[in-house]
């Protein structure tokens, strides 16, 4: 059991879009916009219903025209979905400040990655609009050299009353192996295979990631 003496020290969290663009901060591996999208609720309980799954790759003008071409042709109800996912489009573009992106919407029923990972990426944004969002570990939280040898969670995880959890409708930064010198966020998808549970899930890379679709 390990003693905090900062507790989240690698994470920046507020209710302010801005601080999206700490997770440049050499001691932040995640950043946290906590924010409310009552005006989506009723909309994307009707979606998550449906089986999505909706990639694009290019500049933010491309996957812009992609999004809308795809919302017209499937989804022409649901247009204040849509102007919230190029809306996060518009804010990761402006903290990467690369012009090159992959996106990812898709509606999710598995446990997808269960153990504590990095993602081979600079980094990466979520957001689950729909279901539990990301799970991940705070520093003091972390084995390092049981993660190194490729262990499972309970020896990689040192105290597992501080694993933190991002609320469904966050927008989430995540801080990858790629960033350079930096110490990458642990994290893993939440578990909802066991109660039938779905997600709605917009992950948004760089084109610099490797594991883009996992």
């Amino acid at each position: 059991m390990t003693q905090i003496k900062t507790p989240l020290a690698n994470a920046a969290i507020s209710n302010d879009a801005q601080i999206l663009q700490d997770i440049h901060l050499k001691t932040k591996n995640i950043a946290v916009y906590q924010r409310e999208i009552e005006p989506l609720k009723e909309m994307i309980a009707q979606v998550v219903e449906r089986s999505i799954i909706y990639r694009a790759s290019g500049t933010a003008a491309e996957i812009t025209n992609s999004l809308n071409i795809y919302f017209a042709n499937e989804l022409p109800d649901y247009n204040l979905l849509l102007e919230d996912i190029l809306g996060l489009l518009g804010v990761f573009e402006q903290v990467t400040e690369i012009d090159s992106f992959r996106l990812l919407l898709a509606t999710v029923n598995t446990n997808m990655c269960r153990r504590f990972h990095t993602d081979i990426n600079d980094v990466r944004m979520l957001c689950t609009y729909v279901g539990p969002g990301t799970l991940w570990a705070p520093d003091e939280a972390i084995n390092h050299k049981a993660y190194q040898k490729g262990s499972g969670n309970e020896e990689i995880i040192l105290d597992e009353s501080i694993i933190q959890q991002v609320d469904t409708g966050d927008v989430v930064i995540l801080k990858g192996a790629l960033y350079p010198d930096a110490t990458p966020i642990l994290h893993r998808s939440p578990s909802i295979e066991e109660h039938g549970g779905k997600r709605l899930l917009l992950r948004i890379d760089t084109n610099a990631s490797q594991n883009l679709w996992s």
